[in-house]
């Protein structure tokens, strides 16, 4: 086995002093309906406290967030301290690949050696949203930890627009899981991730509900036109009709 992926000596996480940012939004503030001024002032707020989450992230902390599937647990994708320390709070094999997530198809030139024309098709249907493309992977561009070796990672670009500013915020793609112990269920509330989580983990930035509640789906796509789905999830099998190269 590379030395790079051995099994971290010690996956028990410390205890830590687990963070918490609220950044909901009122349905007044959402549709503009309330005072300019205070609306403004929340919204200030709101960015302060994103950034201030995004610079515990870009530090190597961990800090779960708000998807348009569930909570995600994120970490620096490139570092391999931080990504372990997903594992060690989730208590998951540190074998498995993790789901790197973006901000903007601009990261991607710095992750991915290419894009053939099937996934940049499925990019301009569904991104962002609940799809993950399994692309190959630049040469360390990410942790090993991340691809558990492979030669692929998979990466996607979330309909959420608290992850979205708090990847921007952090500066780095970010490897995310859902945020939960291994084996129980995903969460949609941040107060799942806290009763789960809470003392194990950096932070939590509290987005309110997430909408689908289950994970995305993974997807290879194929050379040939082909999309092959690796696991099922918010994007459905029927909207993913196989597509023949040149149509």
């Amino acid at each position: 086995m590379d030395e790079e992926l051995k099994p971290s000596a010690n996956l028990v996480p410390l205890q830590k002093e687990t963070s918490y940012w609220d950044v909901k939004l009122l349905p007044e503030e959402m549709s503009g309906s309330s005072d300019h001024y205070m609306n403004q002032a929340r919204l200030d707020e709101i960015e302060r406290r994103l950034n201030e989450a995004g610079k515990v992230l870009a530090a190597g902390g961990t800090v779960a967030f708000p998807t348009e599937t569930v909570y995600g647990l994120g970490a620096d994708a490139r570092n391999s301290k931080a990504v372990e320390a997903i594992f060690a709070a989730k208590g998951r094999p540190s074998d498995n690949p993790l789901i790197v997530h973006i901000a903007s198809t601009h990261q991607l030139e710095g992750l991915v050696t290419g894009i053939n024309d099937t996934a940049a098709r499925l990019m301009e249907a569904f991104w962002p949203g609940p799809l993950t493309i399994v692309l190959p992977v630049m040469e360390g561009a990410v942790s090993p930890r991340v691809t558990a070796g492979l030669d692929t990672v998979a990466v996607r670009m979330p309909d959420h627009e608290v992850a979205l500013r708090l990847i921007a915020a952090a500066g780095c793609p970010l490897a995310a899981p859902s945020a939960n112990r291994s084996g129980r269920p995903s969460p949609t509330l941040a107060d799942h991730v806290r009763e789960d989580l809470g003392g194990r983990i950096d932070g939590i930035v509290d987005g309110g509900a997430t909408g689908v509640g289950v994970e995305s789906t993974v997807v290879l796509a194929g050379d040939d036109g082909i999309v092959t789905v690796l696991r099922p999830g918010g994007v459905t099998v029927e909207e993913l009709p196989p597509m023949p190269q040149g149509a």
